[in-house]
């Protein structure tokens, strides 16, 4: 039973994920006002008593990224400041979370950077989504509900029943994920050896595995200007695969990813709503949206309840 100091808002970048997230967990969204001074400045006042309540803030960093991101740090100020008990930041999908080492001289960490801020600006702790690199964690000093979106794609690909398929991580570094979700599907990996020649640039080198015959599935965190996955898709197909299809739990589609995807040979592309597509990716068939509302409301049920949060990784 969710008693009356259990409060969620929604910040201004997806709020009908916040409103999904209601919808599971029987509560209605928190009034607030949110607005822009005349010079842009973002302008926040909570509309109702938050003191002593456990405060849950969504909001994900939909582009334009720097607005929606201050937008969360001045929205928790506000909650600190009107004396929530505790106040958990959900960020679905976490900022600049691909610069988190130094990779290059004179470059930030900006995904540890973006950690610092969240807990100045009065975060208790956080929940999150398929974070780009797993160790982003450590950069907290609070704790953080790192929550996976493979068991909504794994259910669906189960119900999809894709005879002989082939699990594939289009890079190196998403091994581990694609392993893990190779594994709930009871199915062989491959992996692809690229070289990144520019920030969202890319040239697939070789594969490392058998897709000959089989269709290959391509498993990624984020989807962004859909170069690396369009070359990976037609390299599959040059070794062999029958079919490709894709999944990815954040769309961030900039650029020109929609044109891409509509261009390339991949049959289907499932994401999560962990972002608000555009209108054109919504047009988009072959794009299909799974919703991770109730994963996010089964999450925030557990941190409010001090329960066991484990159980939603199987």
């Amino acid at each position: 039973m969710i008693d009356e100091k259990f409060k969620i808002f929604a910040g201004s970048a997806y709020p009908q994920l916040a409103q999904r997230i209601c919808s599971y967990l029987g509560v209605g969204v928190g009034g607030a006002e949110l607005g822009r001074f005349s010079d842009g400045e973002i302008y926040f006042q909570i509309l109702e008593n938050v003191r002593g309540a456990d405060v849950f803030v969504v909001q994900t960093c939909a582009d334009p990224v720097d607005h929606h991101l201050v937008e969360l740090l001045l929205m928790i100020d506000a909650f600190k400041r009107a004396s929530a008990w505790r106040v958990t930041a959900v960020v679905p999908y976490y900022a600049y979370a691909r610069q988190d080492r130094k990779d290059k001289p004179r470059v930030p960490i900006s995904a540890k950077l973006v950690a610092d801020l969240l807990e100045t600006a009065g975060a208790s702790r956080a929940l999150t989504l398929d974070l780009h690199a797993p160790q982003i964690q450590g950069y907290f000093n609070v704790p953080v509900d790192h929550l996976y979106a493979s068991p909504v794609l794994v259910d669906y690909y189960k119900q999809r029943r894709l005879h002989d398929v082939t699990v594939v991580s289009p890079d190196a570094g998403g091994v581990e994920r694609a392993r893990a979700f190779a594994k709930k599907l009871d199915a062989p990996l491959a992996i692809v050896d690229k070289r990144r020649v520019d920030v969202d640039v890319s040239e697939v080198m070789h594969l490392i595995g058998d897709v000959r015959g089989r269709p290959a599935l391509v498993i990624d965190d984020i989807i962004d200007t859909a170069g690396t996955l369009v070359k990976t898709a037609e390299a599959l197909l040059k070794e062999g695969a029958t079919e490709v299809f894709a999944a990815c739990t954040h769309p961030v589609l900039s650029g020109p990813a929609v044109e891409r995807l509509c261009r390339s040979p991949i049959s289907e592309v499932v994401v999560t709503d962990s972002l608000p597509l555009s209108e054109t990716a919504r047009k988009v068939s072959k794009i299909k949206v799974l919703s991770v509302a109730e994963l996010l409301a089964r999450g925030i049920r557990s941190i409010h309840e001090e329960t066991s949060i484990s159980e939603l990784f199987i």
